[in-house]
């Protein structure tokens, strides 16, 4: 006879059980466990052949099941071939040269959820004083121009201007020209007086095109800085805690994690925070949504280079288990940095 699926896992709940109770573990506690869907009876079943393998022991009669040694150990070397599957999923996934920060971030926050079982949320990049990329000017139809304004880690911004004056093909590859050669790798801020003047003198009498393009640049970058995107993943993991599952208490989370005003006071990059290595714990009322009092929040600011920067934040019950979450995400900041900083070498 040997382990099935199904055994594995009624194994691992009852190590589990026991761990986390210190008292023999009955068929009725196991089958209260969502995940595993089946009945008192099957479980008693499943027990007993377990019991017949050596894996767990019954203490005394009438008792419940406690793991045996070769239970532990069957426990423990399972658990070392999965951290050590994460470990390498994770460091694979950073590795990737992935074209959009946004679907890394999307992954890092299911592979974390999954992970910690816990909620999970990222911020996305945003830059401290952002530099342009690459600006393109292409028509669109009659009257329209069409402007893609890249930023720094290959954000892309576009919009369409409305055109007093149609311009020719020679016009628009003149003011591509004009524009690459004077903004390139300037922030908003050292767009100054001098370089517009300079460009407009160059630009002649399509002077009023540049105008134009760098109001709209102007708010592609300003955008960049002011809209945060959040992601969220594992909300629904906060059912798995007793102290967090009841209806109104569930339904204020939720609705928290739907609130892009509210995390923000969460996934911000304070200097406290910068103080402490990126990690920033707060514990009930600590956490600064009051609709997250009964949770214990753990964020870590993370960096891809180049100043481009965010904050990860992990949401669950005040008994969460903090050694494991504060290590995973330094082991995560880590490989981020590492990985990204090689990249720019």
């Amino acid at each position: 006879m040997g382990l099935d699926a199904r055994k594995i896992r009624i194994l691992k709940a009852i190590i589990q059980t026991y761990l986390e109770t210190g008292e023999p573990v009955g068929s009725r506690t196991i089958s209260k466990y969502s995940d595993l869907q089946l009945s008192s009876a099957t479980i008693r079943n499943e027990m007993s052949d377990l019991e017949e393998m050596g894996y767990i022991m019954q203490p005394h009669t009438s008792a419940g099941r406690i793991p045996s040694d070769k239970g532990y150990r069957f426990y423990v070397d399972q658990l070392i071939q999965e951290k050590e599957h994460e470990v390498t999923q994770m460091r694979d996934m950073v590795i990737q040269r992935v074209d959009r920060v946004e679907l890394l971030l999307k992954q890092l926050a299911r592979l974390l959820a999954a992970n910690t079982n816990y909620a999970t949320l990222i911020s996305g990049p945003q830059y401290r004083r952002t530099k342009l990329k690459f600006i393109q000017l292409s028509r669109v139809e009659a009257g329209k121009l069409l402007i893609v304004t890249v930023l720094e880690g290959n954000i892309i911004k576009n919009s369409i201007a409305r055109l007093d004056a149609e311009l020719t093909d020679e016009d628009i590859l003149n003011l591509n020209i004009l524009l690459n050669n004077s903004l390139i790798g300037l922030t908003i801020e050292q767009i100054n007086l001098d370089v517009i003047s300079r460009m407009k003198e160059q630009a002649g009498p399509r002077r009023e095109v540049v105008d134009l393009v760098l109001n709209e640049v102007a708010e592609a970058i300003r955008a960049n800085e002011e809209d945060l995107q959040i992601y969220t993943e594992g909300a629904t993991n906060i059912f798995k805690y007793p102290e967090l599952s009841d209806g109104e208490r569930a339904s204020q989370l939720l609705g928290t994690l739907e609130q892009k005003e509210l995390l923000k006071e969460l996934l911000s990059n304070d200097a406290d925070a910068e103080k402490k290595n990126g990690i920033q714990v707060y514990i009930g009322n600590e956490t600064p949504v009051q609709s997250m009092k009964d949770c214990s929040v753990v964020t870590a600011n993370y960096e891809l280079g180049g100043g481009l920067r965010g904050t990860i934040g992990i949401i669950g019950p005040k008994r969460m288990d903090y050694d494991k979450v504060v290590s995973t995400l330094r082991s995560l900041m880590s490989q981020l940095e590492d990985t990204f900083n090689q990249e720019e070498r």
